[in-house]
């Protein structure tokens, strides 16, 4: 039994003038208040529980633990990274861990154990996303946006073979504008990360002939290597992204997660070229073309394996729209197939529900807050083996679950095999292709040096100008106009830069306000109602509410009349 307390919230604050709202505000108080004694949640409240791991999905996390607070689930996260989320699972200081990599099974590169030290474990998928390049670098006094990059021009800067802005390698990603001559400040991570294996591992696949004399060995770490202490290294994703997007940062660049750059109010990240030859943006389009030729484990139910990921296919996928350092990333759950046995300390039973309705909750409808936050949303077969692995946790929620139902932007109802989210990914503009370009964004001075204005807004977008027409939506803006290029290139315009998921101008959200981080918003969360029990309680609610509204105007309207007469 519940009450959509954002409709009586509404009715309150819209439809009543102030003189009545004291009355309204105390008869809506009134109907949540009766409802929520009968409810389940405040007959059962929900155990606090507490997890800590990656700062690369702690955005995501932020927001979702804010939104399943109305509804009095607590959950507290330290984002402390994927290394030490890991270890502080293993030595049962958490009730979960979250980590972009699984347990390594054995010794890391520093020769400490990772493993999970003997308790019941499980990886469940949460969230997807691109590992993003924030740079730093002016251009006549102003942040450059643009910036292309190959991914041996990056492997290269973060293995300190280019170390300067103006190295030609760079002038030819860029179709032949040169930056200016600037030392380049690699940004690392000091402590144990996610996103630096991640990237590691990248370079290790991709680049082992400049990744491994570095690093002095093969295979991946999450420890980044800086001889010499040549680079700069900052704890955390947020001071990364901190350090990049400083006054002082200027030639810096650093790699975190893109919902980082888009919470330093759109921070600009690299194109990175892929395998067809375009540069790309690690938007929720492009990671989501990307991850269909990620393999994911599914056949082998050890738990060691069950769910990770192999992303060769993504690193060399020919599609234009592909951003090619996609990946998603893994909550670490005290799953156990022996339902009777007790769980593993330091969850209780109890615990077990709370992490089973937090879970619940993320797997369906937070996927929708994903692309808006910097991340890409879960696609159904990932959201189908979460769901298999919440069951697993001792005291997990019994609940009728059906992906296909969930407003997840990968999901058609009618056929949920369709990844939509990908199908709907708009192509990249021609100007992105290798050998033309780079694009303008927001009338910004032109690589040449051109520092006239963009053109105008371009209505329908096509191929050539702005989103493609495979875009959602035929009428995204498009970007008109053209203006002088490097070489004599001919470069598009732009009437304001344009967010290419939502096909807004930058810094708006698609209800029109701007944007920025969404940390702790609650919000009314479906997922937790009662599909039966919505409409009739919500009417309830609705008619107690207009009994306690329009009673007291009729007795003093009777008592009035009967003074008068």
């Amino acid at each position: 039994m519940s009450v959509n307390r954002k409709w009586v919230s509404t009715v309150w604050s819209v439809r009543f003038p102030a003189a009545r709202r004291a009355v309204a505000l105390g008869a809506a108080a009134s109907v949540v208040a009766t409802v929520a004694l009968a409810s389940p949640a405040a007959a059962q409240p929900y155990e606090p529980i507490r997890g800590s791991g990656s700062t690369w999905s702690a955005n995501a996390l932020g927001t979702w633990i804010g939104d399943v607070s109305a509804n009095g689930i607590r959950v507290n996260y330290e984002a402390v990274g994927s290394t030490r989320g890991r270890t502080m699972y293993a030595q049962r200081q958490t009730v979960f861990g979250v980590s972009e990599i699984p347990f390594q099974q054995g010794a890391d590169d520093r020769g400490v154990i990772d493993d999970s030290g003997g308790r019941a474990f499980g990886y469940m998928p949460i969230v997807a996303g691109g590992t993003a390049f924030m740079y730093n670098v002016k251009v006549g006094g102003q942040p450059y946006r643009g910036l292309r990059l190959s991914t041996e021009t990056v492997v290269k800067i973060f293995t300190g073979a280019i170390t300067n802005w103006n190295d030609p390698q760079i002038t030819r990603d860029n179709n032949g504008f040169a930056l200016p001559a600037r030392p380049i400040i690699p940004v690392v991570r000091s402590d144990g990360s996610g996103t630096t294996a991640q990237f590691t591992t990248f370079m290790d696949k991709r680049y082992p002939d400049l990744w491994r004399p570095f690093f002095g060995r093969s295979g991946l770490t999450s420890y980044y290597p800086n001889p010499g202490n040549k680079f700069i290294a900052q704890n955390g994703s947020d001071a990364v992204a901190g350090y990049v997007s400083a006054n002082y940062g200027d030639g810096a660049i650093g790699y975190v997660e893109y919902s980082y750059a888009k919470n330093k109010r759109d921070w600009p990240v690299a194109k990175i070229l892929n395998e067809a030859g375009y540069y790309t943006l690690p938007t929720d389009y492009n990671v989501a073309v990307a991850l269909t030729k990620a393999r994911i484990e599914t056949q082998n139910h050890d738990p060691k394996v069950y769910l990770t990921q192999i992303l060769d296919g993504v690193y060399t996928d020919r599609d234009p729209r592909t951003y090619p350092l996609s990946s998603y990333s893994y909550m670490i759950v005290p799953a156990q197939d022996d339902q009777q046995a007790p769980p593993d300390p330091p969850m209780t039973r109890e615990q077990g529900r709370t992490l089973s309705a937090f879970a619940f909750y993320f797997l369906c409808e937070g996927q929708q807050k994903a692309g808006a936050l910097g991340y890409s949303p879960l696609p159904l077969n990932l959201v189908q083996a979460g769901f298999d692995q919440v069951k697993r946790i001792p005291g997990h929620e019994e609940r009728f679950l059906d992906p296909s139902r969930c407003n997840n932007p990968t999901f058609d109802p009618a056929n949920p095999s369709r990844n939509v989210l990908a199908e709907r990914a708009p192509n990249p503009p021609d100007c992105d292709a290798t050998g033309k370009g780079p694009c303008r964004e927001g009338g910004q001075a032109g690589p040449a040096g051109n520092n006239g204005g963009g053109g105008g807004g371009g209505g329908n977008g096509n191929r050539n100008n702005g989103n493609g027409a495979n875009a959602p939506g035929a009428n995204n803006p498009g970007t008109g106009g053209t203006s002088p290029g490097a070489n004599g290139n001919t470069v598009p315009g732009a009437g304001g830069a344009v967010d290419p998921e939502t096909g807004l101008p930058v810094g708006s959200s698609s209800d029109g306000a701007a944007s920025g981080a969404a940390y702790g918003t609650a919000t009314e969360l479906a997922a937790f109602r009662e599909d039966s029990s919505t409409s009739l309680f919500g009417g309830i609610a609705a008619l107690e509410l207009l009994v306690l509204l329009v009673l007291p105007a009729l007795v003093a309207r009777a008592i009035r009349r009967r003074r008068q007469s």
